[in-house]
This record gives C-alpha cells, sequence and structure tokens, in this order.
C-alpha cells in the first residue's frame, strides 16, 4: 500500500497562477508600507489558493506482478548434430529449476524448428512474437539456447532487458562441405556444360586431413564419374546431358572420418535438356492445298529448321524446254539421302511417290536412319495405293500398315479410336475442341487411303472405323502414317474445321521425341518436399510403382487413374534426397528438396551473428560444453553476465487494484479561514 499528495484544481492552471502573482504583488506592496496585518493577509492568501487547488491524499492498493524470461530453443536440424540436443535438453532443464528457484519469476518457453521452404532458423522472429506477447514493463530477460546458425538475424526484436547466448556444439567440431555455386538451368543436348562448385573446410581440422576430396557426379542414377579435386578452391566440372526434359544430377564427395555430418555433402540438382535445333527434311510429291499446311506448321516453329523440296519437274516431264531455261533448283538427293541424313531429326513425305527420283538405295538407307534413330511420317495421298507406292519400296519392311490399293472419295468423320485415347498424341483432342466449341464436333474429311494395319498403334480411325492415324516405333526410331491427305480441309473451316495445327503439332514432336508426348513413360516432379509421380502408358488395368527412398527403404506406391493412360500418385512430406522409381523396365529419379539444405551451409557452432543482439541487450555467451551458467538477478544498468553465470533485471511491477482519496483542505474549512484571517488583520489595522 502506497500514498501521495495529488491536486485537482477547480480553475485552470492558468488562473490560478494569475491569482497568486496577483496576491504576491498586494503582499509586496503590504510589506512595502509595513501594515501591520499582511502575515494574517499571507494565511488569508494561502488559505484562499489551498482551497483553489483542492489537494487531496492518494492511497493506493498495489499487488506486485512476476518477472518474465524468455528461453528461445532452436530445435533447427543443425541442433541434431553430435551431442547438441543431449546439451539443449540439459540446458533447458538447469534454466527451468534456477527460474522456479526465483521468487515472482516466471519462464516462458519458445521452440523453434526448422524454417518453411528451406529458409534456415527464424531464431529472431520467434523471439520477436513472444517478446511481444509479454508487456515490457515485466520483461526480466531472454535466453538463447542455440548453436548460433540464424538465418534472420535482420528481425532481432530490441528489448530493454539483458539477452544471453548458451551456445551448443564443442570447440573440436569440424565439417567439410559441399557448396554449389553456379549451375545451368538449361543445357543443349549433347553439348558440353559446367557446375561450378567448391569443398570448403570449417572447425578445428584435425592435421592429417588430406587437401583433396574425391567428388563423384551422376546423372538420373546412372554410373558415377569421379573426380579428385582440391578443397577450398573453386572448380569448375564438364557435363553432358543426353536427354530432353528434366535430368538431375547428383553430386557428392566422400564422407571423411570424424567430419560433424555428411548431410552437406551431397547435392541434387535439375537441368532442363533442350535441342539446339529441330532439323526437319520435308518432302512434297506435288502441288497441293495440304502442302502449304504442313510448311506453315513447321515455319511457325522458331526451335525447327526446316528444309522443304517440292517435285515440280518429275522426270518423266517431257515438254522440250532446255534446261538451261528453267529457273527450278536440281533435287540434292546424293547429299541428303546418303551424306547427311543423319543430321535430321525428322523426315517427312507428303504425297510422296516412287518416281526414279530416290533410287532403292537411297530409300533403303532411310530405313536404316529410322532403326538408328531417326524419325519418318509419311502424309500420304491417292499415290500411296499406286503401283508407285512407297509401300513398294525398302521402306516397308519399316511402314506400320500396307495400303489395300482402295482409295475411298467418301465423308466421314475422323475418330479417335480407344488406343488414341490413352495415346499423348491424340489423347484429349477430341474433348478440348469439345469444350472449346460449345459441344459442336470437328469436320469431316472426304478421301482416305484404306489401309490394312499391321504393327503399331492405331490412334485414329476413318472410314468404316478403318485405320487412318498408325504410330509405331522401329528399332531406335519411329514412323508414323497418315492415310489421309485432307487434314488441310480443318484449317480451313470445312464443316467448322477441327484442331488441325494440334494434331500435326503433337504428332511432329512425338516423331521427334519430345518427352512430353511419351507414351510410355515414367515422371516424377517435387514441389517442396512433395512428389507427384505420373506413369502414361497404353496398357489396360491397375498399376503401382517401386520406390526407394534416400534412406533405401523400398516401398510399393499403388498409382491411380485420372485420366485415360494417366496414373498418378501423391508423395507428402517426403524425406529431402533422392528418390529412384521404378516400373518394369522404366526408370527415374527425382531430388525432393534444396540442392544442400539451408541448415547445414555452415554446420560449427558461433556466436558471430548473434554479437550484435547480444552487445545491444547487454548480455553475454556461455559454451554449454564449460558447463551450465548460474542465472543472477542484478540491477538494471549492471553488468549482466561474467565467468559461470548470467544475470536477469527484476522489474518490480505492480498492478494497483484500489484507490482512495482523502481531501487535505475541505472548501469551507479553507473559506472560514480566508475570512477570519481577512478580518483580523483589517481589525489590527484599525486599532492602530
Amino acid at each position: 500500500m502506497t500514498g501521495g499528495i495529488l491536486f485537482d484544481p477547480y480553475v485552470p492552471l492558468g488562473v490560478l497562477i494569475a491569482l497568486i502573482v496577483v496576491m504576491a504583488v498586494v503582499l509586496g506592496v503590504s510589506v512595502w508600507r509595513r501594515l501591520l496585518g499582511w502575515p494574517l493577509r499571507a494565511v488569508a492568501a494561502v488559505c484562499l489558493l489551498a482551497a483553489l487547488a483542492n489537494p487531496s491524499f492518494q492511497r493506493e492498493q498495489r499487488d506486485g506482478l512476476t518477472d518474465i524470461v524468455i528461453a528461445v530453443v532452436d530445435e533447427s536440424s543443425s541442433q541434431t548434430l553430435s551431442d547438441r540436443a543431449a546439451q539443449t535438453d540439459a540446458a533447458l532443464t538447469r534454466v527451468r529449476a534456477e527460474i522456479a528457484a526465483m521468487d515472482r519469476t516466471e519462464l516462458r518457453v519458445v521452440r523453434v524448428p526448422d524454417g518453411a521452404d528451406n529458409s534456415g532458423t527464424a531464431l529472431m522472429a520467434a523471439m520477436a512474437e513472444a517478446v511481444a506477447q509479454e508487456p515490457a514493463a515485466r520483461l526480466a530477460g531472454a535466453i538463447l539456447i542455440t548453436d548460433g546458425q540464424v538465418h534472420d538475424i535482420d528481425r532481432a526484436p530490441v528489448i530493454d532487458a539483458p539477452t544471453h547466448v548458451l551456445l551448443t556444439g564443442r570447440d573440436t567440431d569440424w565439417d567439410r562441405r559441399l557448396f554449389i555455386q553456379d549451375t545451368p538451368a538449361f543445357a543443349i543436348l549433347d553439348e558440353e556444360t559446367t557446375i561450378t562448385l567448391r569443398v570448403e573446410d570449417q572447425g578445428a581440422l584435425p592435421a592429417d586431413l588430406s587437401p583433396n576430396a574425391r567428388l563423384s557426379i551422376a546423372i538420373d542414377g546412372a554410373a558415377a564419374q569421379t573426380f579428385n579435386v582440391p578443397v577450398g578452391r573453386e572448380i569448375e566440372i564438364p557435363l553432358t546431358v543426353t536427354h530432353a526434359g528434366i535430368n538431375v544430377v547428383q553430386i557428392a564427395i566422400d564422407a571423411q572420418e570424424g567430419e560433424l555430418t555428411d548431410r552437406n555433402n551431397a547435392a541434387a540438382l535439375r537441368i532442363n535438356g533442350v535441342r539446339d535445333r529441330l532439323r526437319v527434311l520435308l518432302v512434297s510429291g506435288e502441288p497441293h492445298p495440304g502442302e502449304r499446311t504442313w510448311r506453315n506448321l513447321l515455319k511457325s516453329d522458331s526451335a525447327v529448321d526446316l528444309v522443304h523440296f517440292t517435285i515440280l519437274r518429275p522426270p518423266e516431264k517431257q515438254d522440250g524446254v532446255p534446261v538451261s531455261e528453267l529457273s527450278l533448283i536440281a533435287f540434292p538427293t546424293r547429299e541428303l539421302f546418303l551424306e547427311k541424313i543423319e543430321e535430321f531429326d525428322l523426315i517427312i513425305f507428303d504425297r510422296y511417290k516412287r518416281r526414279g527420283i530416290l533410287p532403292s538405295v537411297y530409300l533403303d538407307n532411310v530405313r536404316q536412319y529410322v532403326e538408328n534413330g531417326g524419325a519418318v511420317l509419311i502424309a500420304a495421298g491417292p499415290d500411296f495405293a499406286s503401283a508407285d507406292s512407297l509401300f513398294r519400296s525398302p521402306l516397308s519392311e519399316i511402314l506400320p500398315a500396307a495400303p489395300t490399293s482402295r482409295v475411298i472419295e467418301d465423308p466421314y468423320l475422323p475418330t479417335i479410336t480407344d488406343t488414341g485415347a490413352r495415346h499423348p498424341v491424340t489423347a484429349g483432342m477430341q474433348d478440348d475442341w469439345l469444350r472449346q466449341n460449345g459441344d459442336e464436333p470437328w469436320g469431316r474429311w472426304v478421301r482416305q487411303v484404306e489401309l490394312d494395319a499391321g504393327a503399331g498403334d492405331v490412334v485414329m480411325s476413318g472410314h468404316s472405323d478403318s485405320p487412318l492415324l498408325v504410330l509405331n516405333r522401329e528399332g531406335e526410331g519411329r514412323v508414323a502414317l497418315l492415310g489421309s491427305d485432307h487434314a488441310w480441309l480443318w484449317s480451313r473451316g470445312f464443316e467448322g474445321g477441327g484442331p488441325q495445327l494440334d494434331l500435326l503439332r503433337r504428332l511432329a514432336h512425338w516423331m521427334m521425341k519430345e518427352p512430353e508426348l511419351e507414351e510410355e513413360a515414367l515422371t516424377a516432379i517435387s514441389d517442396g518436399r512433395d512428389i507427384e509421380i505420373t506413369r502414361r502408358t497404353l496398357a489396360q488395368g491397375t498399376r503401382d510403382v517401386t520406390l526407394t527412398t534416400p534412406s533405401g527403404e523400398v516401398v510399393i506406391v499403388p498409382l491411380t487413374e485420372d485420366a485415360a493412360g494417366r496414373f498418378t500418385a501423391q508423395i507428402e512430406d517426403a524425406e529431402i534426397g533422392l528418390y529412384r522409381i521404378r516400373d518394369a523396365d522404366l526408370e527415374t529419379v527425382v531430388a525432393v528438396g534444396p540442392a544442400a539444405p539451408k541448415e547445414f551451409e555452415n554446420t560449427i557452432a558461433s556466436t558471430e551473428i548473434l554479437q550484435p543482439v547480444m552487445a545491444q541487450a547487454r548480455g553475454g555467451s556461455l559454451r554449454l560444453e564449460d558447463g551450465m551458467p548460474d542465472i543472477r538477478q542484478v540491477r538494471e544498468g549492471r553488468v549482466a553476465s561474467g565467468r559461470g553465470w548470467i544475470g536477469i533485471t527484476p522489474r518490480q511491477a505492480f498492478v494497483t487494484t484500489d484507490v482512495m482519496l482523502f481531501p487535505l483542505a475541505p472548501a469551507w474549512l479553507m473559506l472560514m479561514l480566508v475570512a477570519a484571517m481577512t478580518l483580523w488583520g483589517w481589525l489590527r489595522e484599525g486599532r492602530r
């Protein structure tokens, strides 16, 4: 219980001050004139001013509040190294006991896990939030139990209380880590690119530690290449990607005996393999309306180099025009089909028939080109059903369907087959068209070469359900046969048109082995700590895959068919590292997490980062391996840490529960005194 005097004037403070000045002048004149009643008049003036000032005695009932100490406990991944977790638990237990033994002191414990999205240890953000929840007048101190590797030091709060660091780890800790400095996001297929990296040593290094490190690098889980690299120097490692799409590159250095952790000895990178340029050879047997369709499609793609020849003057054409007067370019058959055929990614025969321009040996070379990994697409017209058909050449050995010699000149609606509904070239194409065109079907074609399918996949059918588009793999290459030359009707809007551009683009890119259009494919992508597995297949039935985790555990993951021929599975909160996924002969790898976790970039315990925070708050730091310090109470402004001890500042905060006021000068009493003193002074001066 405490008390004090309060003033609550009846008049404004300015008026009260003016009255004091006036009365002081009057009393001064009275003293100067030596009036006998001036002391009495002075007492009257004081009583009047006291009445106007309204003094009161205030008595308060106060209850004391406890002081608050905040303990911020670092539970990030780097705190799991060595015996840091045990040190942390022991320190927190000791802090709890010391604070519990103090009078009117409470402990608030804040635990800090790993930051989201590899953001590291957000120790300062957690401390700032805890400080904001407590009254500043009760905050007696903060104790941070950590290894000092904090990644949000810019968010440190400013507090008027000692802040101390109890440092985990040991003086003898050392570590070797792999640091990726620069890696390309894209790489051109079959061309060399480089990854820039550095191997670093940290901490109290042993005297016999080798100055070199053995580094291995593997792409998509294949056999690793090894290099012997110096430690502490920037190194450029050559790398060549061989397939389009995502290439997972795993880089690792050998673990050393006695180092703090090997979690920072490896990194998984994703490099997107892209083709430099796609070279396409288009051979048109004769001018026709659909020829421009192929040319426009291929020329519109900036990644495609197109070489286009149209046979305008076949050998049998004899019109007597001298050769010297012709402006036509001779067809360089030998150069294209013998010398440079391997430079092309795709060869398209558009309504081409045998005319003696390409000898059988050249066409046989095209067959070998396909078997060695090339691609051939035949857009067949009536010529394919004739005696001069390309099927009557060495190409027949690789073509997936044979002509029956019948040409159907009757309107029909191209239809996606059951196989086509599962094949990436045609999957979803009809649904997309109907969705974009208000359920209006696409237009009809009016000519088709009747085909007898042998091998391959029939993805589109035409008149009387006969094969219209047949796709097949031959050797290392691919072959496609389109049994009509009327795809251009869709681009001209005949009967509403159709997705001609989409169909031909998908077809061409499947021929050129784009990963997104593989009909038998197994892919996996990671998003943070989640993995999405996708399996595309033409086969029917349920599917599952075999998953090998970074720790070596083998798990069977069932897949769900969410679209025709497309099976998926989701794995949430996956362990950081490299996963291998297999289904039959298909295998892929996916890396979860960053190239190297931020928590393990620097693993040596240090107070260097936290030094500005401790200096601002008059705190100190002590290593837990030297023993747990005592906790003392020190007065504000005094040194708050020393050898073997740390201090907190008692706040003596309170809350007022009751307030009572007692007037010291009742107004009526003061007025009576004023009147009495004034009358007494007048009477005394009158007697004189």
